[in-house]
C-alpha cells in the first residue's frame, strides 16, 4: 500500500533537508532530472582527494527523493567517492532488485526500501545519489588535472 511509503520518518527527513543551497565556488556542479515526473536535484561539491569535503544540494523533488537526499545531506562530507558509489548501487539494488540496503554512513536509506514495489518512483528517488556520484567523479577529474598542470 502506497501509505506504507510515506512513514513519519520519512517525511520528517523529507522536511528537513541538510546542506541546502549552493556552494560559492564548486569543484564541480551536476544536475540530474527523472523524466517521468520532473523531479529535479543540483548538487554542487569540493572534494580533497577522494572524499567530499563539501557538499551543497537544490532539491525540487518528491517526499522520496526528499529522504534520499536528506540521507544523503547528512552524511556525504567525509565519505570517500567508493562509499559514495557503493552506497548509490547498494541503494539502486534495493529498489530494483529487492537486494540488501546500504550499510554504514548511508544506511537510513533502508527506510525507502517499500519504494522497490513502485518503479516509477525509482528514477526520483535515486536522483540525489546520481547527482552527487557524478559530481564527485567530475570535481577528481578536475581537481587532479589542475595538480598535474
Amino acid at each position: 500500500m502506497i501509505d506504507d511509503l510515506y512513514s513519519a520518518k520519512l517525511l520528517r527527513l523529507a522536511a528537513n533537508l541538510p546542506r541546502v543551497g549552493r556552494l560559492d565556488a564548486p569543484d564541480a556542479s551536476v544536475e540530474k532530472v527523472a523524466k517521468l515526473c520532473g523531479s529535479r536535484v543540483l548538487v554542487d561539491v569540493k572534494v580533497e582527494g577522494d572524499q567530499v569535503a563539501d557538499f551543497a544540494q537544490d532539491v525540487k523533488a518528491c517526499a522520496l527523493g526528499q529522504a534520499a537526499a536528506s540521507v544523503l545531506g547528512a552524511h556525504v562530507v567525509g565519505a570517500s567517492v567508493g562509499e559514495l558509489e557503493l552506497a548509490r548501487d547498494q541503494f539502486r539494488a534495493m529498489l530494483k532488485a529487492g537486494g540488501s540496503p546500504p550499510e554504514g554512513r548511508f544506511s537510513d536509506l533502508s527506510m525507502l526500501a517499500p519504494v522497490k514495489d513502485y518503479p516509477a518512483r525509482h528514477a526520483s528517488t535515486l536522483l540525489a545519489f546520481e547527482a552527487a556520484c557524478e559530481a564527485v567523479r567530475t570535481a577528481m577529474g578536475r581537481t587532479s588535472a589542475a595538480g598535474a598542470a
